[in-house]
């Protein structure tokens, strides 16, 4: 019978450059998607502060008008800051822009690294 003597041992030169050049695909293929992940991944946060601000100024809105006492007075795009239960976060700025009693404003909160939405602002005195 025959019997192998010698076991192979370690990898090959070849088989190592082989890995390489796959790593090197998988890594152009793969960096490029995590980029725009995280892009897309801010986008969609500013969107959702965007979402609270937007519902808190609703919900201030009607607390307002059944008791003159409850809420926060709304009449610049800021003050929406503060119908937040919590705070609006170090990352993001809200627009400063006039918001008429008994009207509704488009106002703009911004990501410190460029993605923006927009809200709608509910006047209110």
């Amino acid at each position: 019978m025959f019997q192998q003597t010698l076991q192979q041992k370690g990898l090959a030169v070849i088989e190592i450059v082989m890995m390489l050049v796959v790593l090197g695909i998988l890594a152009t293929t793969a960096i490029p998607s995590f980029v725009s992940d995280r892009t897309g991944a801010r986008q969609a946060a500013v969107d959702g502060v965007a979402g609270s601000l937007s519902s808190a100024s609703a919900i201030n809105f009607t607390l307002r008008n059944i008791k003159q006492t409850n809420g926060v007075a709304i009449t610049n795009c800021q003050d929406v800051v503060k119908a937040l239960e919590g705070s609006l976060g170090k990352d993001y700025v809200v627009s400063s822009a006039p918001v008429a009693v008994g009207a509704k404003s488009e106002c703009k909160v911004i990501h410190n690294k460029g993605e923006w939405a927009n809200f709608i602002a509910h006047g209110v005195l």
